[in-house]
């Protein structure tokens, strides 16, 4: 039997785009015991993943998580996410294994002088291309997200219009502010939804989303509510349940967007300081992105900012809608 360790500690869409390595790892090697490491927020993401044999988690000691894992006495190694800390486990564990290629000198060309020298490829290959060595292929089959039987939401709790599933999910959140459109921009973009919404987000984005519904409030279905304010209501489960129900899914760059992927969703993907190129659009499922071409000023950052750095934006206020249709 391979006892096979698998590194990520962070954060939610990172994590359901190493899924396929989990898989094909469980699957193509043959006894494999596939071992995940993540931080204690993320680790509901695996629980039930019937490829995941055991979740070690990440808490304030390194080094009391290190002796956990030495016990384990693991064949391989698996780095897909190749920070210090998961360099320091490798490290201390001393088995074999692989980090995956985070691009970091291409990125940084792309951000700093945009100069574009990153591979036309997905980071899911580059994770898989990690987990080579073991005589892993992709299997073809995109990613994977479970969801447990508590957590599926009942549609008929839902106000009336989205009881059927007919509707837009919109995930309005993101980490970074430079990854969200500004409020005004959101009630721009659901006007053109020819179909109920439903915003989705956590509780950081319930404020908003309740201003994005009082705005649709004179607005009604024959039915009822034309938008339905989820953001906080739900867990990350029950949002992915929803997600699953919608017709269409509209997502910043963000985890939700990995979610409806890997549920095989229809997507609307929104771009603003961050690009496609980076390897994370939407894999394997049916997608349109919503960007501003040629802004000389993007990608500002890899990740995000918590405000534009230029101070105008451009990148998410002047993104257009004239052809979305729906």
């Amino acid at each position: 039997m391979s006892k096979i360790l698998i590194l990520r500690f962070s954060s939610i869409g990172d994590i359901v785009l190493t899924t396929p390595v989990v898989r094909c790892v469980k699957e193509q090697v043959p006894g494999a015991q596939v071992h995940y490491c993540t931080k204690q927020a993320f680790s509901g993401i695996l629980e039930n993943n019937p490829y995941v044999d055991k979740v070690h988690v990440l808490g304030e000691s390194l080094g009391e998580l290190v002796q956990r894992l030495k016990a384990e006495e693991f064949d391989y190694i698996v780095d897909l996410h190749n920070n210090l800390r998961t360099r320091i486990i490798k490290a201390r564990l001393g088995k074999p294994g692989r980090s995956f290629n985070k691009l970091n000198y291409e990125k940084w060309l792309m951000v700093n002088f945009k100069r574009n020298r990153l591979p036309d490829v997905h980071i899911v290959d580059r994770y898989l291309a990690a987990a080579a060595a073991l005589g892993v292929e992709d299997d073809g089959r995109g990613l994977d997200y479970f969801i447990p039987a508590k957590d599926e939401v009942d549609l008929q709790t839902l106000p009336t219009p989205f009881q059927g599933g007919n509707y837009v999910a919109f995930a309005i959140g993101a980490q970074h502010y430079t990854k969200r459109l500004p409020t005004e921009r959101i009630i721009e973009l659901c006007e053109r939804l020819n179909k109920p919404v439903v915003l989705l987000g956590g509780k950081e984005d319930a404020a908003t989303g309740e201003e994005i519904a009082a705005h649709f409030d004179t607005q009604q279905t024959t039915h009822g509510t034309r938008i339905y304010n989820a953001c906080g209501k739900y867990n990350l489960n029950g949002s992915a349940w929803l997600v699953r129900q919608a017709e269409l899914v509209v997502s910043h760059d963000t985890g939700l967007m990995h979610i409806a992927a890997a549920l095989g969703k229809d997507i609307i993907s929104v771009w603003g300081n961050t690009i496609p190129e980076f390897g994370m659009y939407p894999f394997r499922t049916r997608y349109k992105v919503l960007q501003v071409e040629g802004l000389s000023c993007r990608p500002c950052s890899k990740i995000g900012y918590k405000k534009c750095p230029k101070g105008h934006f451009k990148c998410m206020r002047a993104i257009s809608f004239e052809d979305l249709t729906i």
